[in-house]
């Protein structure tokens, strides 16, 4: 099956952060991006909205700081016209306590003139606060 653009630019984006190549990364980052990271902003202070190649960037670095990247598989992509849906299993190393958060995320993508211009991101938060924080949280 031939990829079509969408389809590409995913891998292409996909592809560069998992190698942690960043600078390949902001290449596909569209100047006027509309970015959110939809998790608890007081476990995770780089989740929200950001507008901006440089807030994004930014908000990456930021994350880089407290979680290393230990992997980014890519399960399903599903792209039609502009828009992509990718869902993923990955795996972050916590900085501070080297512990390995493995979950799930669900992105959301949009692309103009094959670069992201939209995205949102979603998981399972009360999972991975659970591990961020090393401890079952009461119900």
């Amino acid at each position: 099956m031939e990829r079509n653009g969408v389809h590409a630019h995913v891998g292409g984006l996909y592809d560069a952060y998992r190698r942690k190549d960043f600078e390949r990364v902001a290449s596909y980052i569209h100047p006027d991006i509309d970015w959110v990271i939809h998790a608890p902003m007081s476990v995770f202070p780089f989740a929200g909205p950001r507008h901006g190649r440089a807030a994004v960037l930014q908000t990456m670095a930021d994350i880089a700081k407290v979680f290393s990247l230990d992997s980014y598989n890519v399960e399903v992509v599903i792209a039609e016209g502009d828009r992509a849906a990718v869902m993923s299993d990955v795996g972050f190393i916590q900085v501070a306590t080297k512990r390995l958060l493995r979950f799930r995320v669900a992105n959301f993508l949009r692309f103009r003139d094959g670069q992201l211009i939209e995205f949102r991101e979603f998981t399972d938060s009360f999972d991975v606060v659970e591990q961020a924080l090393g401890r079952e949280l009461p119900i």
